[in-house]
């Protein structure tokens, strides 16, 4: 809202998004509330401006099916959740300033979310400045938390030199088998967005790569704005990579794959990281069968897991936010950024915030901050599979969990299955792609 009285676009997404999460805290909760303060959490994310359709939305929906829940369910002793939202608005200068709101005017002693690595860099430093907690959901670059010795900020998901390892680990065990070629004789090429997101995928594909002799012919950026890409074909063209390894928005995918298919490029595989890449059912809107067996890198999202493999009652969990995203979004298949919302978003509310508050009866940041470095979940602890350690003061990724994992999932009709680690996979990955297929390469 602006002072004069008018409506800002901004002011207008802010108060839905508020008015949303609100409506989650049933009535037995808020009548319990009378007994305690509501726990007042922030939750940035962008509901706006090309990161919405590239996760950040759905990231949200997920964190909201999770406040909704962990309140169903009594809160902490009856106290529930309460929602301070924000939306970034896909932009690092809106995000500082939202993050200067719930800070300041808001008083939060904690900020969760954040999908843009772009904003949670300079975010990071604000947020270790005020000794508040920073809790991400979803930005992924190393860079955020590598060499910082952040004591206040906390990423339970996975990092982009995972991606790097699980995208060239793929291509590397099945090259023989599959290509018919050794791995050294795989010609790779690595084209990506310029922000902290692209370049630390980048960077972890090309170190990957380089560790087991496999050559790429071409690394290249780009603006995720750009309006063409038409060069970057042509340069694509004539070097003749066997791999494409693309990291992206949705934009600038959706550029990519329409002037790459109208100017005939082929390639065996091609493997996405991420972000617009996991927004399978956007893609498949636009491009049907022309992604079909096309991979992606990211944390599994839930339903692409058998939950009997995993920890006592969290198949149940996983199940219980399955239906509920379900009914709430007609989706064919749940983008693993919903996974990601309601996952981190889920830990921070079940083993950081209700440790901290029934030992203390608040939520001050350091009560937050202790909690958070005594959480210490097993490997099939949680519904991404994965389990949360978080590297202490001191060690080179502070704040970063140690035992989270990355998959390589193919997409086949709109849906996604694990491909890599071989131990958890569904099936072998079809490889290369098969005859016919818009993009493969003729014989």
């Amino acid at each position: 809202m602006r002072i004069d009285g008018t409506t800002t676009r901004r002011g207008l997404m802010r108060v839905g998004a508020a008015a949303g999460l609100a409506a989650t805290v049933p009535a037995q909760a808020r009548a319990q509330a009378t007994r305690g303060e509501p726990l007042r959490v922030g939750v940035m994310t962008d509901l706006s401006g090309p990161f919405a359709g590239a996760g950040s939305q759905p990231l949200f929906w997920g964190a909201e099916v999770a406040v909704e829940m962990f309140n169903e369910r009594g809160g902490v002793d009856g106290r529930p959740v309460q929602p301070v939202t924000a939306d970034s608005q896909s932009r690092t200068e809106t995000a500082i300033n939202e993050a200067e709101r719930l800070l300041g005017q808001e008083r939060v002693e904690v900020v969760t979310g954040i999908y843009s690595s772009a904003h949670a860099v300079p975010l990071a430093q604000r947020f270790e400045q005020a000794r508040k907690i920073m809790w991400i959901t979803s930005a992924i670059a190393t860079a955020v938390v590598k060499d910082k010795n952040f004591r206040y900020v906390f990423r339970p998901t996975v990092h982009s030199e995972q991606y790097g390892e699980g995208s060239v680990s793929l291509i590397h065990e099945h090259a023989q088998a599959k290509l018919g070629m050794p791995p050294d004789k795989v010609k790779l090429a690595v084209i990506y967005e310029d922000g902290p997101y692209g370049t630390g995928v980048a960077s972890a594909i090309e170190a990957n790569a380089k560790s087991r002799n496999m050559p790429i012919v071409l690394k290249e950026a780009y603006s995720a704005s750009a309006p063409d890409l038409s060069t970057l074909v042509t340069k694509l063209r004539r070097e003749r990579p066997d791999v494409v390894y693309q990291v992206g928005y949705n934009p600038d995918i959706t550029l990519f794959l329409r002037q790459a298919k109208s100017g005939g490029l082929r390639f065996r595989m091609l493997i996405g990281h991420g972000a617009g890449w996991s927004q399978i059912d956007r893609l498949s809107e636009t491009f049907g069968a022309d992604v079909n067996h096309f991979c992606n890198v990211d944390p599994a999202g839930t339903q692409m897991l058998d939950w009997t493999k995993l920890g006592p009652g969290v198949g149940d969990l996983a199940k219980a936010f399955v239906e509920r995203f379900q009914a709430k979004h007609r989706l064919r298949d749940l983008p693993p950024h919903a996974s990601m919302g309601f996952n981190n978003t889920w830990i921070f509310l079940n083993d950081v915030l209700t440790p901290a508050v029934k030992k203390t009866g608040g939520m001050a940041a350091d009560a937050l901050r202790e909690a958070a470095l005594a959480v210490d979940i097993p490997v099939g602890g949680t519904i991404q599979g994965y389990g949360v350690k978080f590297h202490p003061p001191g060690h080179p990724m502070a704040g970063q969990n140690e035992r989270s994992i990355a998959v390589v999932m193919q997409f086949e009709d709109a849906k996604a299955r694990v491909v890599w680690p071989t131990a958890i996979a569904g099936a072998p990955p079809v490889l290369p792609l098969p005859p016919g297929h818009a993009f493969a390469l003729r014989s």
